[in-house]
Order: C-alpha cells, then structure tokens, then sequence
C-alpha cells in the first residue's frame, strides 16, 4: 500500500496554520507530510518562510504521521554535520517516522550567506560529498573528514536513534538519479512527461543495482502540484495568482531574490501550467491525474495544492480522492 502525503508549502502559509493543517490531514486519512525548506518564498505575495527545522518538532509531537523535508539542502545555509544532528535528534524522538529529503538547493534560499553560488555540476558534487559526511556521522562514531567542499574535526554525533532515517533524495537529471540509487535510500522528484519519469526511475534502479540494493523495495517520492476550487476557471486563476512559479518552465535555481521572480511574474500565462500544475475542479479528475503517476511506479506521493483553501481541499481529498486510489499489491 502505498502512501498520499500532504505537501506542507512554508513559502505560502504561517507555521501556525501549517500545524494545524497536518492535524487536519492525519484526522482525513493523509499518510504523511513533506514540508519545503525555503528561507525565502518564490514571491512577496506568498508571503512565508517559517523555519521548518523548529517546526517538525511540534508536528511529531502533536500527530502520529510520517515525516520529512522536502528539501533540505546541505553545505549553504546548513553544514552537512548540523543537518545529520537535526535529522538524528527527530527520528531519535519520534522512530521510524521522520525522513531527510535533500537536494542540491536554489539561490533563492542558499545565497544569503554571501558565498559564491556554483554551477550546477558542482552543486551536485557537493550533494554527493554531503551525503557521505552525513552518513559516517550517523554511524555515531568519531569522525574526521577533509573533502574538496566540507571539513570536519573531531565530530561525533551523541544523541542517535535505533537506526538512522533513511535519506532520500531530489533528483531531475539521469546522473544524479543513478547517484541517488547508489547512496540513498529513495528518490524525489516533481511531476512531468512521462518520458522523462521513466527514465529517472530506470536510472535510479540502475544505480541501486549496481550497489546491491533491492531497487523494488526502495520509495520512488513524487511531488504534485495541483489547483482544485469551485470551477476550472477558478483553479486556473489561482494557480497563477498564488503559485505564478509554477507557470515558469525554465530553470529557476540560480534566481537570487523573491522581487525577481515576481518581476518574471508578467510573462506567466495560464497556459504555461499545463503539464506542470495539475488545474481542475473534478475531483475525479484529480483522483485520475494521481492513479496515473502510482501505475507508473512511485511508492509515495505528496500533494500540494496551490490555493488558500487548504482546509477545504484536505477534507474534499480524504473523502473522495485518497480512498478512491489503486495501488499495486505487494
């Protein structure tokens, strides 16, 4: 049985009521959360940026779900050994519940420290040393490091849990999907053609092969943005009211500030989103968008819906989405 999470968008919603909405969830039939790790939003108008670190504490302590950041990227705002602490202290307090989601990062968030910001190639080399540090700390013994982008002296994780979170990864390229399958325990990554799909898992399957790993029993994440409201013109309109991001089918991750996507804002139409914003009324159209991607193979998927009316889409999914879905048989 697979799992349909609930997407927890820090860039569009106060911690306050992001808690309040995975409550909803768990209380609605949602299996899990996946919340984003933004120190900026995309634009001014979504308005958010909580830090979301503080607040997976108070989601484990205040439901029974699944967890994990969506994601988390290592080496810029975070050295590699603090996010290993913060990850080993969650799954220590709440076992077998929390995940680390990482990724190669974005300037939007990772630029405010002030350093250069590489090229993507290097980006995913960092990844990768990144992990590799992570790692060894959560074997909880002594560890030295000297690579090309981290350093550690004498560091040594002391609170650890039964066994380490599992780590999963964000992956939009075949290099880094076989990567992934190699070093990690699963892979993320966002809707698009199925084309492209097939091939990051067929990557990803091939690199956990190569490391001896079972690549049938390992999670194949899927993030979904969708718009549902009243009517499909209500959903298109908000998609590009609160997500115009969403609309922008061009490489985003070297665009430093907020005030410069929202400046791009004025080329997004509403049909730049077909294909990347899932935008419809019918739920049971809905119910049918995500059955597609479950038959082409992903394991767990989390859906953020694009609109303010977060309270209403969890109900209307738990009722008539979620129990209507078909996975595979184990």
């Amino acid at each position: 049985m697979g799992t349909i999470g609930y997407a927890a968008m820090f860039e569009q919603f106060t911690p306050t009521d992001l808690l309040k909405y995975c409550q909803q969830a768990e209380a609605d039939g949602w299996g899990a959360v996946m919340a984003s790790d933004h120190f900026h939003p995309w634009v001014p108008s979504q308005g958010q940026a909580g830090f979301v670190w503080a607040w997976m504490g108070a989601l484990g302590a205040t439901t029974k779900l699944r967890f994990g950041t969506g994601v988390t990227p290592p080496g810029y705002r975070y050295h590699p050994a603090i996010i290993a602490q913060a990850a080993a202290t969650l799954e220590a307090m709440f076992p077998g519940r929390f995940y680390l989601g990482l990724g190669a990062g974005e300037a939007l968030n990772e630029h405010i420290t002030g350093n250069y910001w590489p090229e993507a190639p290097v980006r995913v080399e960092m990844l990768g040393e990144a992990i590799e540090v992570i790692r060894k700390l959560f074997s909880g013994k002594l560890v030295k490091y000297s690579g090309t982008y981290f350093k550690l002296e004498s560091a040594r994780l002391y609170t650890l849990p039964p066994a380490p979170p599992p780590i999963y990864v964000a992956t939009s390229g075949p290099v880094n999907a076989e990567r992934t399958g190699k070093t990690c325990d699963g892979m993320i990554t966002v809707g698009a053609a199925d084309d492209k799909i097939k091939m990051l898992i067929e990557r990803f399957e091939k690199g956990a092969r190569e490391a001896g790993k079972d690549a049938a029993t390992m999670p194949r994440i899927l993030q979904l943005h969708v718009s549902w409201a009243d009517s499909d013109a209500a959903a298109t309109e908000q998609a590009v009211r609160e997500w115009p991001n969403g609309g922008m089918n061009f490489p985003k991750g070297d665009i430093r500030n907020p005030e410069d996507f929202e400046a791009m804002t004025k080329l997004v139409r509403a049909e730049n989103f077909v294909g990347r914003v899932f935008m419809s009324a019918d739920l049971a159209a809905h119910c049918a968008h995500i059955q597609h991607f479950i038959d082409l193979g992903f394991t767990e998927i989390y859906i953020h819906n694009v609109g303010r009316n977060q309270e209403a889409f969890i109900s209307a999914y738990g009722r008539e989405v979620i129990p209507n879905l078909k996975w595979p048989v184990a």
